[in-house]
């Protein structure tokens, strides 16, 4: 889905689940947190170069001058220009990385190359030459820039599986099913023949933007510095000096150091001096950047020819799209961008990239609408797509696969024998239900890093789990049983749920606000029935509405009750992070499984790969797990988009709810989702539109509504009102209205880093997820806020745009999954660009009771509604997903 943007001038609503890029460009820089985060985007296009105008670093966007890197998502300008939106979900890792040069390092630096916080050769100290040469290239111009698949290596041509799998990764057995070897330099020049025809590339613009070498138009000269160069590695000073030094030698702030130590290791200051376009693997630096800073230590040697340049831009761009939303690139596109970035051979900087193992290739086939395989040539080979990934991406989505193919083919459907099921339920069977997914899994990547690193969402105390909760219930539930749950199910599609979650070890399940009652029926069934369920949302406001709803539907099933006494109803519903972090829920069985046989994942759109890869790997075999979410909300913060893949790949039943929303903020919003926006009746002024015409009449609005008319007029305090706009920047956005509403609201000197008690604010513990909360006050700990009902300390070196913002006024990707009694939903004249349907969408469904709309965009809002639904992303879950169908309905035919 598109960035959303408030103008060229204004930083956008980042949105890692930001912008879709047409060919020839990947997607727009966005910040990790977008949406859920809180952190801020800009408008930079990563693959076409445009630099952006302003920085929201993820947060903490930070000046040459100050050089200040924002924790978590930070940004810093190297001393050329603005700093761009900070790191992705990985950057909670990153001090991990020691740089030591042992097989762990490596594999660890490996993992680094694939976050996009360092460039493919970073790892290196000392640089060796490249095998293949020219000639490598050469072959790989042939096949669109990228190798084609090594001889002997598993090669699903148009299936979707990798050409080349990394020879070090992310600790843990890697997935058996997807991943392959991935090819040396030799194999993968020996391999470059064939695959897609060479696109033409987007014509190599001037190098505008501050360039490694020479004057002239676009490349001002190297500033002077009063530092000296160091001469060699061995002139450098010890530790964090030593980066100082360089940082300093190569103009870029000395603030950075930190940082830069941090992405780089504990050698950095030598990785730096041999090679300074690692800069870019830093969080917020950008290329022109990095481009300054490596001119300023190689003087006449610097050229946008360098091939360490190249293979940095390779590493950015595509960390860039994953922040974008996209788990993958198609090879045209990165290799457009690269020519607009200036790279005189994109083909043998994407061969060189792929050859070192910091990029894989992958084949997916091209689908054409109402095309039909010609059955009478078995040889014509099926058109593919080649795409290009960073391989984190590539391990996640094939976890997921993998475990989503373990999960139905090891479950057990219920049976009409006589006695009770003993022992373990997940054992494998060879029944699994006729939707069929392979399980050529092997135990998965169980260290792939979830969205939940780098930050705790406060919750009123970590639940310690019972003894009954960690045994497998002697009992399971029969046919009749699961019919007579589903008899007394409150309405026909609760009751559609409940029978295909009783016959399925995978259920994906559809519908808006409403239809959240249904998975709460199907928890309170199971429970009834004895089994170990729960809820798990993306927001500690939805885990309390479902908390009411299960208490609600528990009622319905006090006669069903299989189980007296059983688990505890408190940990019925949850959030999916306090879940896999074991805060909250029933706790981890002997083997570290979640110790439960269903589990509903509401909120399911915001679903980040790496989040489902971890919980996917914490589900034991046999577990029943049902993903239920509304299809036209916002996608999730990172990379990916698990749900729709999952919808559209039809490897299992799917439910679609025909429960309505009703009233007419209800009305207004199901109409949005078809692509209609109608005038509905609001006899008690339930929808209100509130002309503005210009940016600074809708601030004035918009303050007077949550203040003055909203309580006056429908009863709803300004504690309860929220406000969303589409972006941070601009005359509207967040930050122009939360200091019209904090001036209004709770005025203060902002004593506490900007922040005064009383403040409203949203916290973003990790990148992807945001909590509402109240400033209460600060000491030498840090920030001190109540979120959920619970106290939170924010430390003071976190205090910032990147972790803590105001939170009258927010962006819909940070409101996803939280609703409010009342909303103002702020669309100036300048946010026309920003909108799609999705956006509209989400925004107008965050209210309950009441919702008024400061209108500037005219005509545009309707034309986004009907004409701008999300766009793509690109990415190889739903390849992979059919992957598996295909070959299990092969082998079922076979045996």
């Amino acid at each position: 889905m598109s960035t959303d943007r408030l103008s060229d001038e204004a930083a956008p609503e980042p949105a890692a689940p930001g912008p879709e890029t047409t060919e020839g460009e990947t997607a727009t820089a966005g910040d990790p947190g977008a949406g859920a985060s809180g952190a801020g985007g800009t408008d930079s296009g990563a693959g076409a170069g445009a630099t952006g105008s302003e920085a929201d670093a993820g947060a903490g966007a930070a000046g040459a001058g100050t050089g200040a890197a924002g924790a978590g998502a930070g940004a810093a300008d190297a001393g050329t220009g603005s700093a761009d939106a900070g790191t992705g979900a990985a950057d909670a890792g990153a001090a991990e990385r020691g740089g030591l040069p042992t097989a762990a390092a490596l594999a660890a630096a490996v993992r680094a190359v694939e976050s996009g916080e360092r460039s493919a050769d970073s790892f290196f100290t000392a640089r060796s030459p490249r095998p293949g040469g020219a000639g490598a290239a050469a072959g790989a111009r042939k096949n669109g820039g990228v190798p084609a698949p090594a001889a002997g290596s598993r090669n699903r041509a148009g299936q979707g599986a990798p050409a080349g799998a990394p020879a070090a990764g992310p600790a843990g057995p890697a997935p058996q099913g997807a991943a392959a070897a991935r090819p040396g330099p030799s194999d993968a020049r020996s391999g470059a023949q064939g695959g897609v025809q060479n696109g033409a590339q987007g014509g190599a613009q001037g190098h505008s933007h501050p360039a490694p070498s020479g004057d002239g138009p676009g490349r001002p000269a190297p500033a002077e510095h009063s530092a000296a160069h160091p001469a060699t590695t061995a002139d450098l000073a010890p530790g964090l000096d030593g980066v100082r030094q360089v940082l300093t030698a190569g103009g870029a702030p000395e603030a950075l150091a930190g940082k830069t130590a941090e992405t780089l290791g504990e050698r950095a200051a030598e990785a730096l001096r041999e090679d300074p376009w690692q800069l870019l693997s830093v969080p917020g630096v950008r290329p022109e950047q990095a481009d300054g800073f490596a001119r300023a230590l190689l003087g006449p040697a610097c050229g946008p020819d360098d091939e360490r340049r190249a293979q940095a831009l390779v590493g950015w761009l595509l960390e860039q799209a994953a922040l974008a939303g996209h788990s993958a690139l198609e090879a045209s596109a990165l290799r457009a961008a690269l020519a607009q970035r200036s790279v005189p051979d994109p083909d043998e900087a994407l061969q060189t990239a792929i050859a070192e193992g910091a990029v894989l290739v992958f084949q997916d086939a091209v689908e054409t609408p109402g095309a039909r395989p010609a059955a009478d040539d078995e040889d014509e080979e099926q058109p593919v797509r080649v795409l290009l990934g960073l391989d984190r991406f590539a391990m996640a989505e094939e976890s997921v696969a993998d475990g989503l193919a373990r999960l139905v083919n090891t479950f057990e459907e219920p049976s009409d024998a006589e006695g009770d099921t003993e022992g373990d339920a997940g054992d494998d069977t060879d029944g699994g239900p006729g939707d069929g997914l392979e399980d050529d899994a092997s135990d998965g990547d169980a260290g792939v890093a979830g969205a939940e690193e780098g930050g705790e969402e406060p919750t009123a105390g970590a639940p310690e789990p019972d003894a009954d909760s960690l045994a497998r219930p002697a009992r399971q539930p029969r046919p009749a049983q699961w019919e007579a749950a589903a008899t007394a199910a409150p309405s026909p599609s609760a009751a559609e749920l409940i029978r295909a979650a009783a016959r399925n070890g995978l259920v994906a399940h559809t519908g808006a606000e409403a239809a959240r009652a249904e998975p709460a029926a199907l928890i309170a069934a199971a429970r009834a029935l004895g089994l170990r369920a729960c809820g798990a949302t993306h927001t500690a406001d939805g885990r309390a509405r479902l908390s009411r709803q299960i208490a609600e539907a528990t009622e319905a099933y006090a006669d069903l009750a299989t189980a007296p006494g059983g688990p505890d109803d408190a940990k019925a519903a949850v959030t999916l992070s306090g879940l896999l972090a074991g805060r909250e829920g029933p706790g981890r069985d002997a083997d570290g499984a979640l110790a439960l046989d269903l589990l509903v994942v509401l909120d399911a759109p915001q679903l980040e790969l790496e989040t489902a890869a971890m919980l996917v790997e914490s589900l034991t075999d046999g577990t029943r797990l049902v993903l239920s979410g509304d299809p036209g909300v916002l996608w999730s913060a990172g990379p990916g988009r698990l749900f729709a893949d999952v919808l559209a790949a039809r490897c299992c039943p799917q439910i679609a709810s025909r429960t309505p929303d009703f009233g007419p903020v209800g009305e207004l919003v199901s109409g949005i989702g078809i692509g209609e926006l109608n005038q509905v009746e609001a006899p008690g002024k339930e929808v209100v539109i509130v002309p503005a015409r210009d940016p600074g009449e809708a601030v004035h609005r918009t303050v007077q509504l949550v203040a003055d008319s909203v309580p006056r007029a429908i009863g709803v305090p300004a504690e309860q009102t929220q406000v969303i706009t589409v972006g941070h920047g601009g005359a509207a956005g967040t930050r122009a209205l939360n200091a019209a509403l904090k001036e209004r609201l709770n005025p203060g000197p902002g004593r506490f880093g900007g922040f005064d008690p009383g403040d409203r604010v949203v916290y973003s513990p990790a990148p992807g997820r945001t909590v509402p909360g109240t400033v209460t006050g600060a000491d030498a700990a840090g920030l001190h806020l109540e979120c959920a009902g619970a106290p939170v300390v924010v430390p003071r070196e976190r205090v910032g745009a990147d972790t803590v913002r105001h939170g009258w006024a927010i962006t819909a990707h940070q409101a996803v999954g939280t609703r409010w009694p009342a909303a103002v939903v702020v669309l100036p004249g300048d946010a026309a660009k920003g909108l799609t349907r999705a956006w509209v969408y989400t925004a107008f469904g965050r209210a309950e009771r009441h919702l008024s709309v400061v209108q500037g965009v005219d005509q545009a809002l309707p034309r986004a509604v009907a004409e701008i639904p999300a766009k793509e992303r690109t990415t190889r879950l739903r390849t992979l997903l059919q992957l598996h169908t295909v070959q299990a309905t092969a082998d079922a035919l076979a045996g």
